[in-house]
C-alpha cells in the first residue's frame, strides 16, 4: 500500500507546481465547484497510477488541481464506491494520496435520501456524524503506522470549527443549511420500506451509498472533514415513491450552484 501510494503521489507531484491544502470529493452530479476552481491541471483518473476508475453516470472520472477563494485545492470528480466492487482499500485510495500531498482538509459532498420528514428535496445537510451500516472498514488488516494510528478515535469526526463555519456563510448567503446524521450502506438497491424504518429508528436522518470509508480513512490521516450532502429525495416508509438515478442526478444537479457558493464562502474563510 505505502509503494503504491508513493508512486501515485510522486506521479501527480511532478505535474504540479504547489501542493493542495483543500481536499474536495464530489458526488453524483456535484461537480458544479470545479467550474469555480483556478485549474492548473485536471488528470484523468486512468492516468495515476494505483487509482480505481469511476464506472458510474454523474462520475466525471478526472483529478483536478488549481485554486479556489485563494487556496489551493485537489478536487474529484467522481468518486468509487463498495457496491461497484472495490474493496475499501481501493474506494479510499486517493484520501490517503492526497494526504501525502500535502491535504490537511477534506471537504466531501454526496447525494443522499432524507430520512426525516421534515426534509424537502433540493436541501443541504451538514453532517453532525455518521453510522456505518455498510458493515465493513476500511482499516481492517494490518496497520500502515506511518499514514496513522491503530485504533483512531471517532469522537469528533466532523470539525467542528468548520460546521460552524459552514452554517456562518451559509446563513450570510440565505441558503438553509440542515442538520443531521447521516447514515452509510452499502447498496446498490435503495431501501426497502422496513429498512428506512430502521435506519430512522437507529437516529439517521439521511442515507447514502458512499462516503463513509472516505471520512474513516480521513480520520486516520488526521485531516479536518466537513461534509454536506444534498437531500435529492424523501423516504417517508407508509408512503415510498419510486427513485431512479436520473431523478438523483436531476435534484443534486439544482442543488450543486448553491452548494457551490456554499463550499467557496467556506474555503475562502480558513485561515
Amino acid at each position: 500500500m505505502e509503494d503504491r501510494i508513493r508512486e501515485a503521489v510522486d506521479f501527480l507531484s511532478s505535474k504540479i507546481t504547489s501542493s493542495p491544502v483543500i481536499g474536495i470529493i464530489l458526488g453524483t452530479g456535484l461537480g458544479g465547484i470545479t467550474e469555480k476552481i483556478e485549474m492548473e491541471l485536471r488528470v484523468p483518473y486512468e492516468e495515476i497510477p494505483h487509482f480505481p476508475v469511476s464506472t458510474i453516470e454523474g462520475h466525471r472520472g478526472t483529478l483536478v488541481f488549481g485554486a479556489l477563494a485563494g487556496k489551493k485545492v485537489v478536487a474529484m470528480e467522481g468518486r468509487f464506491h463498495l457496491y461497484e466492487g472495490y474493496t475499501p482499500e481501493e474506494v479510499t485510495f486517493p484520501v490517503r494520496v492526497m494526504s501525502k500531498l500535502g491535504v490537511r482538509y477534506l471537504f466531501i459532498s454526496s447525494a443522499a435520501g432524507g430520512l426525516d420528514p421534515e426534509f424537502t428535496p433540493g436541501d443541504l445537510m451538514v453532517v453532525m456524524d455518521h453510522i456505518n451500516f455498510t458493515w465493513t472498514n476500511p482499516l481492517i488488516g494490518p496497520n500502515l503506522d506511518a499514514l496513522g494510528p491503530r485504533f483512531p478515535d471517532m469522537s469528533e469526526v466532523y470539525d467542528r470549527d468548520l460546521i460552524n463555519t459552514a452554517k456562518k456563510e451559509a446563513a450570510n448567503i440565505e441558503i438553509s443549511l440542515k442538520e443531521g446524521v447521516y447514515a452509510g450502506v452499502l447498496g446498490p438497491s435503495l431501501e426497502t420500506p422496513a429498512e428506512t424504518r430502521f435506519l430512522r429508528m437507529a437516529g439517521a436522518d439521511a442515507v447514502g451509498m458512499s462516503t463513509v470509508s472516505e471520512v474513516i480513512v480521513g480520520v486516520h490521516c488526521e485531516l479536518k472533514i466537513l461534509l454536506i450532502v444534498v437531500i435529492t429525495n424523501v423516504n417517508i416508509p407508509d408512503a415510498m415513491e419510486k427513485t431512479s438515478l436520473e431523478e438523483v442526478i436531476a435534484a443534486a444537479g439544482k442543488a450543486s450552484p448553491g452548494l457551490s457558493l456554499l463550499w467557496e464562502r467556506v474555503i475562502g474563510a480558513l485561515p
